[in-house]
């Protein structure tokens, strides 16, 4: 008998990654989303569905008489967490999307707090609520992990998600600069900020493993490396063959958002893959740059086919910021030269 997996959130970036290794491994796969589009090849025999991820009747009709293993890509709150839950007669099992933005430090911050490095699964969270994206993923979290006798559910945690097919790719503050012609690449805190990445290629591979292994446990999804911005500036740089300057700022931010970038918090959060490994028997499939060429490729192509600057216009509303304020820039870098 096949067995069958629903994948929520199917379209986007994660669902990218975690439809076809999941087709790959055997798996007869439901993609479900708001907008299906026949994206994937015929040869993996992908079943799209149609689903609103709020829509209580739609979610029960895309499970149907029943699923082996449900994979939420989009699951945000202790909301979405009953609904799988008011299911659990019908799924094996689940594999649930969360964040490591739910880690909390010993002062109970969030990202940009003082985290030991690496972080494990044991560090404490910040409190679940609502209207928070952290609490309402620690929300979530907490629901499905109680109920594991009733629906089994691996939670991941993914940080910096990259790989192509997403509005919110951070890389982009970076190519855009190349696409811009932009020399000089400012970055606070020295270029040194170390915010753990994660591959979709690596998440989609932890999914994979888990799907294959039911149990009812939370796990950190990263990369194998954390590299610094700086690090990750240039080596986008050099995949686009242009030359920048790197102009490091000691500390915060002099003016505004000059010198600030997706990546940029005061201290390293790093994420310890151990537990993941020992659990799951997970190793990477990619690491951070040899993932690169693929993401920039599909960037590239995205700004071709838009007005420049419109490819990935989510990036600013995703940290609440304009990234490209080249204005302030350059007055910046004038009264630097005038000092």
């Amino acid at each position: 008998m096949d067995k069958i997996v629903l994948v929520i959130g199917a379209t986007g970036q994660i669902g990218w990654a975690a439809v076809p290794a999941l087709a790959r491994d055997g798996w007869e796969v439901r993609a479900a989303s708001r907008h299906p589009g026949g994206a994937w090849p015929e040869d993996l025999g992908v079943r799209e569905v149609r689903l609103d991820r709020d829509d209580d009747a739609q979610l029960a009709a895309a499970v149907g008489d029943g699923v082996d293993v449900v994979v939420d890509a989009v699951g945000y709150d202790a909301g979405h967490a009953a609904q799988l839950l008011k299911l659990a007669d019908r799924v094996g099992s689940a594999v649930v999307i969360s964040s490591a933005a739910v880690y909390a430090d010993a002062a109970g911050r969030g990202l940009g707090g003082d985290f030991p490095v690496p972080i494990t699964e044991a560090q404490s969270t910040v409190a679940p609520g609502d209207g928070d994206y952290a609490a309402g993923k620690v929300a979530l979290e907490r629901a499905l992990l109680d109920a594991g006798d009733t629906l089994p559910t691996t939670v991941l945690r993914p940080a910096a998600i990259h790989g192509p097919h997403s509005e919110f790719l951070r890389e982009w503050y970076f190519v855009r600069r190349a696409l811009d012609g932009r020399r000089h690449r400012i970055l606070a805190h020295k270029g040194e900020s170390r915010f753990q990445p994660t591959a979709t290629a690596n998440l989609a591979e932890l999914i994979r493993l888990a799907a294959a292994k039911p149990g009812t446990r939370a796990l950190n999804a990263a990369d194998p490396e954390a590299p610094a911005v700086r690090e990750i500036g240039a080596a986008i740089h050099a995949l686009l063959g242009h030359e920048a300057e790197d102009v490091l700022i000691d500390g915060q931010p002099p003016v505004g958002v000059v010198g600030d970038t997706p990546w940029s918090i005061p201290r390293p959060f790093v994420l310890d893959m151990s537990a993941a490994a020992r659990e799951l028997g997970y190793a990477p499939v990619t690491g951070y740059t040899e993932s690169l060429p693929a993401t920039v490729d599909w960037m590239v192509s995205q700004a071709r086919e838009r007005r420049e600057g419109d490819a990935f216009p989510r990036l600013n509303e995703l940290h609440g910021m304009d990234f490209f304020d080249y204005a302030a820039e350059d007055d910046w870098l004038a009264q630097r030269s005038n000092r």
